[in-house]
């Protein structure tokens, strides 16, 4: 039978991988165990803003492929709010750099871009972020540093490597981060890239969000070592697990991380203990758990509900909380009007962005 799983650490938010080999060095350098985030008030409020968007936004897009007008794959970042926002929230935007796989929409409000042209590019419109072209699973910001939206699985950790390489040779103070799921963490191109990156003490975060579920598979049926965080240490990787579904506690464990690769250290691998409420895609009747299950998480460990009760112990009242709702919500039906009516590529669009012509 298989383990339970659960998005939280088993004994705390957030711990720390110890070298796991007989007769490993135990007196090399580790980051310490990280703390919850220390937010402001003001924090609180951007943190509930920014995962209320994700999340609403996310219903809306599945709404609209119900309805046709969004195609070919759909990928929702519905129950896994915290961990973009809290991670994304500690990085420089124009400076560190951000790659992810093919459930990128929330990645992408996290780090600020319009979701107007986040949703026109869901609905291959011409103004979308990537003209249309890219869809769902293949967004992309050269301004803000967003790297993609990769469709093969773990592709875009090779690709990370290579973008802390960038940061590390142009010695521009940058740090990248590169998101990947608990199906890619059995990769092997994962592993090439550890060995890399450590190698050359390359200034980059592997976050590994540990929806406990790949496509449809437990991670605890699919992986003979299921602490994730620990993956990295046999390259003498660091590795945090953490509670995902807290956005204190996620932003905690980036200040550490940041604080590692930023001293010289290189990579540090950060386990994301998350979970989807959605199918893998929107062709996924999630027929692998129980309802009982997915309500029981919301109900325990829903994160924007854990930052609204945080909101509320900061002084904030349920008036104040729904004015956001409100304006929310009025943000996210204005985005679909927008990719609703906004007009499809030009043919011509089909010969463009073929070849790089010039860097």
């Amino acid at each position: 039978m298989a383990k339970p799983t659960t998005p939280r650490a088993a004994s705390a938010k957030a711990k720390a991988a110890a070298p796991a080999a007989a007769g490993a060095d135990h007196n090399r350098p580790r980051p310490e165990t990280p703390t919850d985030y220390k937010a402001s008030k003001e924090e609180l409020l951007e943190f509930y803003r920014q995962m209320v968007l994700i999340r609403r936004f996310e219903e809306k897009a599945g709404q609209l492929y119900g309805l046709g007008f969004i195609g070919g794959f759909c990928h929702l970042y519905i129950g896994q709010e915290a961990v973009a926002v809290g991670i994304q929230s500690a990085l420089k935007p124009g400076k560190d750099s951000v790659i992810t796989g093919y459930r990128d929409h929330g990645h992408m409000l996290a780090y600020g871009i319009d979701p107007k042209v986040i949703m026109a590019e869901l609905t291959g419109r011409e103004a979308g972020i990537s003209r249309g072209k890219g869809g769902s699973m293949h967004m992309f910001s050269v301004e803000h540093k967003f790297y993609g939206g990769h469709g093969i699985v773990g592709a875009q950790v090779s690709l990370g490597a290579g973008l802390g390489f960038a940061h590390k040779y142009n010695n521009d103070g940058g740090v990248c981060v590169a998101y990947f799921g608990d199906g890619a963490a059995n990769q092997g191109q994962v592993y090439e890239s550890f060995n890399m990156a450590e190698l050359w003490k390359l200034p980059i975060i592997f976050v590994i969000e540990n929806n406990q579920y790949a496509m449809g598979t437990s991670v605890n049926r699919a992986s003979s070592e299921d602490q994730l965080y620990r993956r990295g240490e046999s390259f003498r990787i660091p590795g945090l697990q953490v509670d995902g579904m807290d956005v204190l506690a996620v932003r905690g464990a980036t200040e550490e991380a940041l604080k590692w690769v930023q001293e010289g250290n290189g990579p540090i691998l950060l386990e994301m203990k998350t979970y989807r409420y959605r199918g893998h895609s929107m062709s996924d009747p999630a027929k692998y758990r129980s309802r009982e299950e997915v309500q029981a998480m919301r109900d325990k460990s829903d994160p924007i509900e854990g930052v609204k009760k945080y909101l509320i112990e900061a002084g904030v009242s349920e008036d104040e909380i729904k004015v956001i709702d409100q304006d929310i919500r009025k943000v996210v039906a204005e985005a679909a009007d927008f990719a609703e009516t906004s007009p499809e590529p030009e043919l011509a669009e089909l010969y463009t962005d073929v070849l790089v012509e010039q860097y």
